[in-house]
């Protein structure tokens, strides 16, 4: 038997599934870490933090399997949104951390960019607009405000391939990454436009010159790593990509015309074209998938899965306790109470909007926000509208992406494990949720761009992978109800906008 690492490389942790050639599971291990916020809407990571995670989830899910090093026969390594990208000096050290896709600091340098560009001539070459969550308008804020650091900078590389350089000793970009950057990368051609790097100053040595597929091999395991492994040395290690796009590849979605949401600490809910879905307001960047002519058109969530986490550190210390002595995980007592909660949450509309958001609505000041709280709420109440509010940012995202999206959604991420939330999801958005019965979407996708790339799977094997659970259909009470709600969910953040960013200048 032959078998697989996928390594997924998330905001919040780093995961490594080894699987076999039939799609069995093997083993698993997760590491955790934190995200540096120094400021408020900065967020930033060092690459070590990154690298360690990578490193230890690898080797002790080869431990854990227990099978021989030379049946394991290849790696892909994808990763978070990078954001700026890691500036590393002339000896391929990182110089500050990593400016990550939820920092939000870049607001002079997207005005600059509307100011000396201008939109038009960014959507015709990129596809994409300007806003601090794109990694070149971070870029432009660390060389106008960090100016020995950029004196310093000889590259910026993206996290996923950032550790596969550390692995392989190899430096390369994937299309989906080099995508993701946004003002600099043609969407026309597949690569840098050198026409946008000179407007904004930006040297094209900066960018890694050799762009790959997300099943590209891009080098061997180096014998020192290896051997740290526990695996072979110059065994195959895999582009990848971005891990929502990972995420979709794991969810089988190898073709145009599937809406798919991947629901992590952030959201991605992304339909696949042949052709970049224009002036809609949507993040647009190759596929990991035939990157030279699919594209994934997503609007994104800051917070999705972070503001229940948020809920759970900051509100949640009985349930925590709970938990230790013994008792069901926190979120399986608040999932709970909250199923004895109305839909509306008697009255609550939460506005998910912890970090600024970015599409559809594109605004830095955005705020979380609470409204319709009364003495008769209870934590339930709160709870439940934490998850509405998630369900709600989904259908904001469906309704500017396209009218035809298919039958269904595929849902995947942490989500899919509450029975609550599932349905909520349904009820918000009208559409089935069919979601996957493992929760391995990313390192399911990078498992099977290994295999591709190795050889040792066709499109047409991993077809037969994953299996999907029954859909969860929405209730037309239920999607009558929400719409309601989705209405005033629309129309708080219109009436309050002004005032959050009011907030922002006091601050």
């Amino acid at each position: 038997m032959k078998y697989l690492l996928g390594t997924d490389i998330g905001t919040s942790g780093t995961k490594t599934v080894l699987m076999n050639t039939d799609g069995e599971l093997i083993a698993q291990d997760l590491q955790e870490y934190d995200v540096l916020t120094p400021k408020p809407l900065w967020a930033e990571q060092w690459p070590d933090v990154w690298y360690r995670g990578a490193i230890d989830s690898i080797r002790n899910t080869v431990a854990k399997a227990g099978v021989p090093a030379s049946d394991i026969k290849g790696i892909a390594v994808s990763g978070l949104y990078g954001g700026s990208g890691i500036p590393l000096d002339e000896n391929m050290e990182p110089i500050r951390p990593c400016m990550i896709w939820m920092d939000r600091r870049a607001d002079e340098e997207t005005r600059w960019v509307f100011d000396n560009i201008g939109e038009e001539k960014l959507l015709r070459i990129t596809q994409n607009g300007a806003d601090p969550y794109y990694g070149y308008t971070k870029i432009l804020w660390m060389k106008n405000h960090e100016p020995e650091n950029w004196a310093k900078t000889r590259l910026f590389l993206p996290p996923n391939d950032y550790v596969i350089y550390r692995m392989t000793g190899e430096v390369a970009i994937d299309y989906s990454s080099a995508g993701n950057i946004g003002g600099i990368f043609d969407m026309n051609t597949r690569t840098w436009s050198e026409e946008l790097l000179d407007d904004m100053g930006i040297p094209a040595s900066m960018m890694p010159q050799r762009i790959v597929e997300s099943t590209d091999i891009v080098g061997g395991l180096k014998p020192d790593i290896a051997a740290e492994l526990g695996l072979e040395p110059g065994m195959p290690v895999i582009a990848s990509g971005i891990d929502c796009g990972a995420a979709n590849i794991g969810l089988g979605v190898f073709e145009p015309g599937v809406y798919a949401a991947a629901i992590g600490t952030s959201m991605c809910a992304a339909l696949i074209s042949d052709k970049p879905v224009k002036g809609k307001g949507l993040i647009v960047w190759p596929y990991l998938y035939d990157a030279k002519r699919l594209s994934y058109n997503f609007a994104g969530g800051n917070t999705a899965g972070a503001i229940v986490k948020w809920f759970r550190d900051t509100l949640c210390q009985w349930e925590k306790e709970e938990q230790r002595r013994g008792g069901a995980s926190v979120y399986d007592q608040l999932n709970e109470e909250a199923e004895k909660v109305p839909a509306g949450s008697d009255g609550l509309i939460v506005l998910p909007y912890f970090m600024g958001e970015r599409s559809p609505i594109w605004d830095s000041d955005a705020k979380g926000t609470i409204v319709g709280l009364s003495l008769t709420h209870t934590k339930a109440h709160l709870y439940r509208a934490f998850l509405e509010a998630v369900a709600y940012s989904l259908r904001d995202a469906m309704e500017a992406t396209a009218s035809d999206l298919g039958d269904h959604i595929l849902l995947a991420g942490g989500v899919t494990k509450s029975k609550l939330w599932r349905q909520i999801f349904a009820d918000v958005t009208g559409y089935p949720v069919v979601c996957p019965k493992e929760d391995v979407e990313a390192n399911m996708g990078d498992v099977m761009l290994a295999g591709i790339g190795t050889g040792l799977l066709t499109y047409e094997e991993t077809q037969r992978w994953q299996v999907l659970d029954k859909p969860v259909k929405p209730t037309v009470e239920g999607h009558r109800l929400y719409s309601r709600y989705f209405e005033v969910y629309k129309s708080v953040y219109e009436h309050l906008k002004d005032d959050m960013r009011t907030l922002s200048s006091l601050r």
